[in-house]
């Protein structure tokens, strides 16, 4: 079986939501509806660790890659959240490429990180998971979010860091930053983009963003984007509720 971070790497084209509801039914619906991963944000969704574990079984009843994104890239987060049974975590504002160096490695077991060995939870089928620590290790995919002008100064180098598999550019925060807010058609931020594809493609790595509406999704395609987010459970079903709505 394919490991959905070879996948990745190797620059297949993907799509995805963020599941900011915090709800196993929601996660359902979506892992339902075509995507090729589903992302838990912890970060601005409404649920917690707690509510976790409800979503990633919905995800695995369908097939689904499920990724979340930390709150904060302390060890214990990365790892709590790698133990419940993620495939791959994103990391928010990192900065610096030591930052960068730090977060990931919470990704992996010793001696290539810092990660706790416990083999007795979901990751590890409770005991029943005869893979070496080195083949978890690689199985894991990484997410590096590129959302301040310090980050995008630092790409290339972030980008050739050994556990970055995806660069993320996260639109609203970026042209923020740099002093476009909301500008998302901005030459500078349309720069700003390009650094980023070109960073990925350097190191051979892939690049992904946040397609804040499903009708901006053909023209970052066609950027250079292959990890793409199209909104999230809840913007999406605003949007048609909106549209049912008023029809």
């Amino acid at each position: 079986m394919t490991v959905f971070r070879d996948l990745v790497r190797r620059g297949e084209s993907t799509r995805g939501t963020f599941l900011n509801l915090g709800s196993p039914g929601a996660a359902e619906v979506c892992a339902l509806s075509g995507f090729d991963w589903l992302l838990v944000d912890l970060e601005h969704g409404a649920g917690g660790e707690e509510g976790l574990t409800g979503q990633l079984l919905a995800g695995a009843a369908h097939g689904v890659p499920m990724l979340v994104r930390v709150e904060s890239p302390e060890r214990i987060r990365v790892g709590h959240v790698l133990d419940l049974g993620v495939a791959g975590v994103m990391f928010p504002r990192l900065n610096s490429p030591e930052e960068v160096r730090e977060a990931v490695r919470h990704l992996w077991y010793p001696p290539r990180g810092d990660r706790g060995i416990a083999t007795y939870n979901r990751a590890r089928e409770f005991g029943g998971d005869g893979r070496d620590t080195e083949s978890v290790n690689d199985s894991l995919l990484g997410i590096v979010q590129i959302e301040t002008a310090p980050a995008l100064e630092n790409v290339r180098e972030i980008a050739g860091i050994p556990g970055v598999d995806v660069l993320f550019v996260g639109p609203s925060d970026l042209s923020m930053s740099l002093g476009i807010p909301g500008q998302f058609d901005s030459p500078v931020l349309l720069a700003a983009f390009d650094a980023v594809i070109e960073a990925a493609r350097a190191a051979s790595i892939t690049a992904g963003i946040l397609a804040v509406t499903p009708d901006r999704v053909a023209a970052l395609a066609s950027r250079g984007f292959r990890f793409i987010g199209v909104g999230s459970d809840a913007s999406l079903l605003r949007g048609a509720a909106r549209s049912a709505s008023q029809s």
